[in-house]
C-alpha cells in the first residue's frame, strides 16, 4: 500500500535542484511538448508556482536543508515535510518529519540514512572554503569540473553518478543532486548562440529533461522514494533593467516546485 507521506526508513529522500530554473520559461517548455519527461512524472503533468526563501544559490539551500522549501503561493500556513524541531513553528504539520538536527543531512544521518551530494554550480565545488560549506553537511559529497556550469553535458556525468551510487548503496538514502546546467552560461545549449537568453534557458532545461529518464530508472530500482524537483531561485535577462538574479524580483522569486513519490518498478 501507498504510504502518502515521507517515512522515515521506509522512502529514500531524492531532493534535486535545477538550479536558475524560471517558472515562466518551465511552465512554457512544459505546455510546448518541450519536456516529455518531466510531463510524465509531474503530479497532474504540470509545475506548481512557489516562492522561494531566498534569491541566490546559497541562501536557498541554507533554507532548503533546514526543512524550508519553495513555499505554495496561496497564504498559509502549509506544513512542511521536513522540519528542524524548535519551538514556534507554525509549518510543522501531523504528517511533518520532524528531526532533532540542524538540517535535513544530519538529521537521516543520524536515522541510519546514507547522505550524499553530487555538487554543479560554484558553492558546491569544493575548491576553498565557502565551495565546502554545503556539500560538507554530507557524509558524502562528489563534485568534478565535469559537473559544472562549463560543461555541456554536465547533467549526464551527475546522473551516471547518481544512478551508480543508488545502485551500489544498501541503507537508505538522502540524494542531493544540485543539476547546474541551466545556470549561465547556457548558450552552448541553442546552436549559434553568442549569449544567454530566454531560448538558451529554456534549450538547457530541454537538455536536462532527455537526461533525467535515467536517473528516474535508478530510483525506481530501489523505491519507494520521495522526489523533490524545483528550482532555487529564478534569473533576469534584462527584465527592467535586470540581469542576473541576487534580486526582490517576482522572476527570481517565482519558482518551479514539484514533489511526488516514486514507486518500485
Amino acid at each position: 500500500m501507498t504510504i502518502n507521506h515521507f517515512t522515515p526508513g521506509v522512502h529514500d529522500l531524492i531532493l534535486i535542484t535545477l538550479d536558475t530554473l524560471r517558472f515562466d520559461v518551465a511552465a512554457q517548455a512544459l505546455a510546448d511538448g518541450r519536456t516529455p519527461f518531466l510531463a510524465s512524472v509531474l503530479p497532474g503533468g504540470a509545475w506548481e508556482a512557489r516562492h522561494t526563501p531566498a534569491s541566490f544559490t546559497f541562501a536557498a539551500h541554507h533554507s532548503f536543508f533546514a526543512g524550508f522549501l519553495p513555499t505554495p503561493i496561496l497564504p498559509g500556513p502549509h506544513p512542511r515535510p521536513f522540519a528542524m524541531r524548535f519551538s514556534g513553528s507554525a509549518t510543522t504539520g501531523p504528517e511533518t518529519c520532524v528531526l532533532d538536527a540542524a538540517d535535513l543531512p544530519e538529521g537521516l544521518g543520524r536515522l541510519g540514512y546514507r547522505t550524499v551530494c553530487i555538487g554543479g554550480t560554484g558553492f558546491f565545488n569544493r575548491q576553498n572554503p565557502l565551495g565546502c560549506a554545503l556539500p560538507d553537511r554530507f557524509q558524502a559529497s562528489h563534485w568534478s569540473p565535469a559537473f559544472g556550469v562549463t560543461d555541456p553535458d554536465s547533467t549526464a556525468h551527475q546522473i551516471d553518478l547518481a544512478a551508480r551510487l543508488l545502485a551500489e548503496t544498501a541503507p537508505r538514502m538522502f540524494l542531493f543532486i544540485n543539476v547546474s546546467a541551466i545556470h549561465q552560461p547556457n548558450r552552448h545549449y541553442l546552436p549559434g548562440a553568442q549569449e544567454d537568453s530566454l531560448e538558451s534557458h529554456a534549450a538547457a532545461l530541454c537538455y536536462v529533461d532527455g537526461q533525467l529518464p535515467r536517473l528516474f530508472d535508478a530510483i525506481r530500482r530501489r523505491a519507494p522514494a520521495l522526489v523533490i524537483l524545483c528550482s532555487d531561485h529564478g534569473t533576469l535577462y534584462g527584465e527592467d533593467g535586470y540581469t542576473g538574479h541576487r534580486v526582490g524580483h517576482p522572476i527570481v522569486w517565482t519558482v518551479p516546485y514539484a514533489e511526488f513519490f516514486v514507486e518500485r518498478a
